[in-house]
């Protein structure tokens, strides 16, 4: 076992991600804090390392099978990575690899698994995480001991800039090992979504709902609203996975990263996924029933106010 810090790159086969770059920062840190350094296994194109000169060592293993995203590749490539490099810790994004990986690689390299990371330090001999339960109403402190462990890492819970680094990194390649010659699953194709009606990431004042919406009849209601002031609607998963916006209005971590100069939540609890997309906005004002929402642990504003109250008498106020 080494002092180690390792993080799971991910990237779409051309460009790295920028939890990635969330992750290397927290690395740097933990791995400060124990006297050894931060690595990235990249699994996939050898040439996208140069993107990732905020590690100390790059472990590459470039593979057909590892050019794009696909579980049981990762996983075998991955393993191979830790029965070489042996990190005290490994840090995989919450999103996509974590949910797919996290389980599977605590299990098959004997490690815990601390889900759904908001924070995470180091205490001694011990690392101890700090993990949202129920959508981050419980905050749950978990002691990793023992030489290895795993932790998935919710996004935005880092600073990008401190995994950002200039010049290239030390690279050491790994073999791909030989099960990636023959896999039980294949990637068939990878569906782009389409252009939307707006692009809510140049808008500098945008009125976002959720779930608390309660129904499509309901969105007109904040429509209204977004009508007077002349910004777009946008909105929360729950929202879009009903059917009732596009898809190009999806906030979050599987939607659009927004920075407005004033961001209006209205219905939305504060998922790790959604805070991921807005929480850079210079200005956060949320309305939610719920005075334990997540939202309002970021929110400069709140109001715990009926949106079925609170938005008609502000659309009346401004259309006057």
């Amino acid at each position: 076992m080494t002092r180690n810090v390792l993080v799971l790159a991910e990237h779409d086969g051309k460009q790295i991600a920028e939890s990635t770059y969330e992750l290397i920062g927290a690395a740097r840190g933990l791995a400060a804090a124990m006297g050894g350094q931060a690595e990235v296994a990249l699994l996939g194109p050898r040439d996208l390392a140069g993107q990732l000169g905020g590690a100390d060592v790059v472990v590459s293993v470039e593979h057909q099978a590892l050019a794009q995203y696909l579980p049981q590749a990762c996983e075998l490539a991955l393993l191979a990575v830790l029965a070489q490099r042996s990190p005290r810790l490994v840090l995989m994004s919450s999103a996509t690899p974590g949910l797919d990986l996290g389980a599977a690689i605590s299990v098959h390299w004997q490690a815990p698994l601390a889900p759904n990371v908001a924070a995470i330090e180091v205490a001694g001999d011990t690392i101890v995480a700090t993990a949202q339960i129920l959508g981050g109403k419980i905050l749950a402190e978990l002691e990793l001991p023992g030489e290895r462990a795993v932790a998935t890492v919710t996004g935005g819970a880092f600073p990008a800039a401190a995994g950002r680094g200039e010049g290239p990194p030390e690279v050491v390649e790994i073999a791909p090992p030989a099960g990636l010659d023959d896999l039980a699953m294949s990637l068939a194709a990878v569906s782009e979504p389409q252009g939307g009606d707006v692009d809510i990431t140049t808008a500098e004042l945008l009125v976002s709902v959720g779930r608390g919406i309660e129904s499509q009849d309901n969105v007109e209601l904040v429509q209204e609203l977004g009508d007077v002031l002349g910004v777009p609607l946008s909105a929360s998963r729950p929202v879009v996975d009903a059917g009732w916006l596009p898809k190009s209005r999806q906030v979050g971590k599987s939607g659009l990263k927004v920075k407005p100069k004033a961001y209006l939540a209205f219905g939305i609890s504060g998922a790790p996924e959604h805070l991921e997309g807005m929480r850079d906005a210079e200005l956060i004002i949320a309305c939610n029933t719920d005075a334990t929402a997540p939202i309002f642990d970021i929110a400069h504003y709140g109001t715990t106010v009926d949106l079925f109250d609170l938005v008609p008498a502000l659309t009346e106020k401004l259309s006057q």
